[in-house]
């Protein structure tokens, strides 16, 4: 029998979504069970420090949990840097502060708050007061692709035609359209998440299990055994089986 291991979607802050699909885990695989986070941990959810912090406590405590860097967990890292730093992928006008990114949700997980006439080199300053070295630890040392025999777990897709130890960094984290539009096989079946569907889906040559915990909707947990599928429900396993590899979710 095939060792199983675990994954699971976007969890953006939502702390009772992730005990919710982890009790899942445990009922299906056992507390040990070896569980792949696909990264964006925080932003928009209310709780993105207390997921740090159980993720933390997690490693620490020897479970074996593989936790992957979510272009959002990039974003609050370079902010915490010496001098904060922009992520130039994002469309002019766009910041980690951004109505529209959440980092202000993450920033009140800590305590902080802020307004129009706030200047960032001061909100800078309570950050760096308020959020725990080991937290800014945690961020910068976030894998950026893990892999098995069948498998590769990223967090938003990887560029087709590269060989997955010579993928970018900004594409692991943000590739959208070129990744889903592509129709092909890849070197292994590509498990991601970085752009919410409805449900989670099977397209062929790539698995999506972001389905929109970010927005208020279930987290996803699936389960593998090689490159066979199912997605975890009360009921137990649900077939992920293939669809269209040409949508783009």
């Amino acid at each position: 029998m095939t060792d199983p291991i675990y994954a699971v979607g976007d969890i953006h802050g939502q702390l009772d979504e992730l005990h919710r699909v982890l009790a899942l885990i445990e009922a299906d695989g056992g507390s040990n069970a070896r569980i792949v986070f696909l990264g964006d941990y925080v932003d928009r959810g209310p709780d993105s420090q207390k997921v740090i912090d159980f993720l933390i406590e997690g490693q620490r405590a020897g479970r074996n949990w593989i936790t992957l860097l979510g272009n959002h967990d990039r974003m609050f890292a370079w902010f915490m840097e010496d001098v904060p730093r922009h992520d130039p992928h994002l469309l002019v006008g766009y910041h980690w502060l951004h109505d529209r990114l959440g980092g202000t949700e993450t920033l009140q997980s800590y305590g902080l708050s802020y307004d129009s006439g706030t200047r960032l080199e001061d909100l800078h300053a309570e950050a760096k007061e308020a959020v725990p070295q080991a937290h800014v630890d945690f961020l910068r040392g976030l894998q950026k692709i893990y892999e098995t025999p069948d498998l590769a777990f990223v967090h938003a897709g990887i560029r087709p035609g590269i060989a997955l130890g010579e993928q970018s960094d900004n594409d692991l984290v943000w590739i959208r359209q070129s990744f889903h539009i592509y129709s092909e096989p890849h070197p292994k079946l590509i498990v991601h998440g970085h752009t919410p569907v409805n449900v989670a889906t099977h397209y062929g040559n790539r698995i999506n299990l972001d389905s929109g915990a970010g927005y208020g909707k279930p987290l996803t947990a699936a389960v593998f055994e090689g490159k066979s599928c199912w997605q975890l429900a009360d009921q137990g396993r649900l077939a992920l089986a293939p669809r269209s590899a040409f949508s783009s979710g």
